[in-house]
């Protein structure tokens, strides 16, 4: 249906409407009778431009000082769009949103109404029905149509011929004589709707238990978050496959599953395909603008009962949602770095209480957040301490490369590629993991001394060998690899330094030419399409040897694959970051996890300069709780999170010197009280990025005060030039 026009002429009411763009409070417009709720989507005037809105709720305090505008100079309301509206428990959590983060009202708002989503029309088809008596003059091809007609209901007038096997004039004099009448309708196909009542996989006693729990959970439809915690490979989706399967039982009931990346995650589609007969609804970046139109409208009508996406799928309007599942929660990919900073895990937490359901956040290796929560009664917690079936976790070595360094030019020790020519030999797959894209993560000049730098930030420029690039991994910005020194003129002079993915597998293919090698990067990857033919490829035995980065972490299950070589061990303990230890354990444990899923045993070799650091040492012992223990004592020490709160302050424009100025007047400005500390200004880590200078305060608060009130009223006192931009990230998690 088109969108309906407001009338002029009648009385007109005063309405607030709120923009997805990034202003702090809804505007004032006129509405004629009958007065449009709040959560109504609306066609408004803005400037030159109709914008996509929605009716706000009209509880906002007025601003001291600010009078509203006169009533004869209030823009009108254009039209009401026909699109369900936007329910109260939805602005509600736009709203927490929005003061949590700091975040314009609005800004969030526009994850949540994608205009170009919104207010698209679906496609549509005109097709012919049964409407009349049959004609006087009943011919048989007259009669086959009829037949057809009933048999395949609302039908194209060529679909209609075709089946009756008669030509389109045939089926135009039916609906000439108004036996068959013309409607439009949707070209969209309807969602496959999921089973819940099919048959799954059988559960052992450990699992039956977990999932007992959490269907009762769903059935009290009440709020209660939900640690399910289990070692890799324990089987932790089927388990909560049940609870998604009580959540559809429910007659209009919707379930969101939220995955870390979307895109990587094939293996979980096929999956739920069949314990359910029906593939969800997917969201994420990669859908087409009629795909997203389409899931967007079926979620807000509800024939869209299951949904799986990324973090933004979080914002998707739902009816009925009944059930909420963070998979890998830990994964960091859940904190959004651009635009509004928020860490949809947590925000996922909020939704769920709004709406009054369950969530169950699910992974091997719990965020230390969620872990205390489930431990101080907040959270549930449920362990599955086993594997599935007769599969055992894999044994875990350290190869010190103090003692036992590869040979000059390789990056595999002795040890390790022992190992791996031992594992092909028996037919099974090897893993080798190092978290750096590319060739070499530096390319330097060997006659000047000169480096290849990003000329628009702080950054070295990666060299790519198979696309024969040079890159930036932050801007984008890719100039073509030259063998010579565009500095000093050197010939033959430019050097790759360090191991990159490709350099690990350049070397697999000179020392076994024989083996089949895949090498699984974001660079390789590029599309689902591409990862669910390469994930294939390797589940079906017809790689040997699987060279990736972080995204082989991502719960996939190859049953051959047995032995897992961390290339650099000590790659993610660098740096200095709060969090670092306890992201390169859990990354640790899940590349480790890869190995050894099905009856076959599995090893881990952790090529390390330090075998004696705290992770390194837990992870080869076994010692989960020694380093979590000792993680939980040095994060309370320094009233850090989740004992203290963080808010990264971040000052960036085209000026270094404006830049510098904002920080220290900022620091001047800063709150001194007891139990609260500010530390900068100072230039961030990346200290240009994509041409913007950029400094960093940071602020640290106890856990009970009102960090978010603290850095309002902080920030409220300093006058920043407009040349130099601020952003504030509540909780960061990237201190770049």
């Amino acid at each position: 249906m088109p969108p309906q026009t407001v009338c002029h002429t009648s009385a007109l009411h005063r309405v607030k409407v709120l923009l997805p763009m990034p202003f702090d409070a809804p505007f004032d417009y006129a509405a004629a009778d009958p007065k449009p709720a709040p959560g109504t989507i609306v066609r408004v005037p803005l400037g030159k431009h109709l914008r996509v809105a929605v009716l706000w709720d009209d509880d906002e305090k007025p601003v001291a000082g600010k009078k509203p505008v006169a009533d004869k100079r209030l823009k009108p309301v254009d039209s009401v769009l026909d699109a369900p509206p936007m329910s109260g428990k939805m602005r509600h959590f736009i709203a927490w949103v929005a003061h949590y983060t700091l975040s314009p009202l609005g800004a969030v708002l526009r994850m949540a109404l994608p205009a170009q989503v919104v207010d698209a029309a679906a496609p549509t088809q005109t097709v012919c029905v049964l409407a009349g008596d049959p004609p006087a003059k009943l011919t048989k091809a007259r009669r086959k149509v009829l037949d057809a007609a009933q048999r395949l209901g609302p039908s194209t007038v060529a679909s209609l011929a075709k089946a009756a096997d008669v030509s389109d004039g045939v089926v135009r004099g039916l609906v000439k004589s108004k036996t068959l009448s013309t409607r439009e309708i949707s070209r969209d196909k309807p969602y496959d709707q999921p089973d819940p009542d099919r048959q799954g996989p059988d559960l052992r006693e450990e699992q039956q238990i977990a999932a007992t729990q959490l269907r009762a959970a769903v059935l009290k439809a009440a709020f209660a978050p939900i640690l399910l915690e289990g070692v890799t490979g324990s089987g932790k989706t089927e388990v909560y496959f049940e609870a998604v399967a009580q959540a559809l039982r429910h007659e209009g009931g919707q379930v969101l599953v939220m995955l870390p990346e979307i895109a990587l995650t094939s293996q979980w589609l096929d999956r739920f395909e069949a314990r359910f007969g029906a593939r969800p609804v997917e969201w994420h970046s990669d859908l087409s603008p009629a795909e997203r139109r389409r899931a967007w409208h079926g979620v807000a009508s509800g024939s869209a009962r299951i949904v799986v996406g990324a973090r933004s799928a979080l914002f998707l309007p739902f009816r009925d949602l009944r059930l909420l599942v963070v998979d890998e929660e830990h994964d960091p990919s859940f904190k959004q770095e651009e635009g509004v900073l928020y860490n949809a895990r947590d925000m996922a937490v909020v939704r769920a209480r709004f709406e009054a359901c369950p969530i169950v956040l699910s992974t091997a290796t719990p965020a230390l957040e969620t872990l205390l929560n489930a431990r101080d009664g907040r959270y549930g917690h449920l362990v599955l301490a086993a594997r599935h079936g007769a599969a055992q976790l894999p044994t875990i070595s350290a190869i010190d490369l103090r003692s036992t360094p590869p040979e000059t030019g390789d990056w595999l020790a002795p040890p390790l590629a022992e190992a791996i020519s031992q594992t092909l030999a028996e037919g099974e797959q090897v893993l080798l993991f190092l978290n750096r894209r590319g060739y070499a993560p530096l390319t330097l000049c060997r006659t000047c001394g000169v480096r290849l730098e990003c000329p628009h930030c702080t950054a070295w420029l990666v060299e790519h060998r198979y696309k024969r690039q040079v890159q930036c991994h932050h801007c984008g910005f890719s100039m073509p690899a030259d063998p010579d020194c565009a500095s000093c003129g050197g010939t033959d002079s430019m050097v790759a330094c360090g191991p990159g993915v490709e350099r690990v597998a350049e070397e697999v293919m000179r020392r076994w030419p024989q083996a089949r090698l895949d090498v699984m990067t974001s660079d390789t990857i590029t599309s689902p399409a591409k990862t669910r033919e390469l994930v294939a490829r390797i589940e079906a035995g017809a790689a040997d040897i699987i060279v990736g980065t972080q995204i082989i972490t991502k719960g996939y299950h190859f049953p051959k694959l047995t032995l897992v070589g961390v290339v650099d061990a000590d790659l993610g303990l660098r740096g200095g970051d709060l969090r670092a230890g306890e992201r390169c354990w859990q990354q640790m444990v899940q590349v480790a996890g890869r190995a050894g899923r099905a009856e076959r045993a599995g090893h881990v070799f952790l090529q390390t300069y330090d075998p004696s650091h705290p992770v390194t040492r837990a992870l080869i012992e076994g010692d989960r709780e020694a380093f979590l223990t000792r993680e939980i004592e040095e994060r309370e020490r320094a009233g850090m999170p989740p004992f203290g709160r963080l808010a990264g302050v971040i000052l960036s424009g085209p000026d270094l010197d404006a830049v510098s100025a904002a920080g220290k007047a900022l620091a001047r400005a800063a709150p001194m009280q007891p139990g609260i500390s500010v530390y900068g200004p100072a230039p961030a880590p990346l200290a240009r990025l994509r041409g913007q200078h950029r400094h960093r305060l940071l602020i640290q608060t106890a856990r009970k005060q009102p960090i978010q009130t603290i850095v309002q009223t902080w920030i409220s006192q300093v006058k920043l030039p407009s040349s130099v931009r601020l952003r504030i990230d509540v909780d960061p998690y990237s201190f770049l």
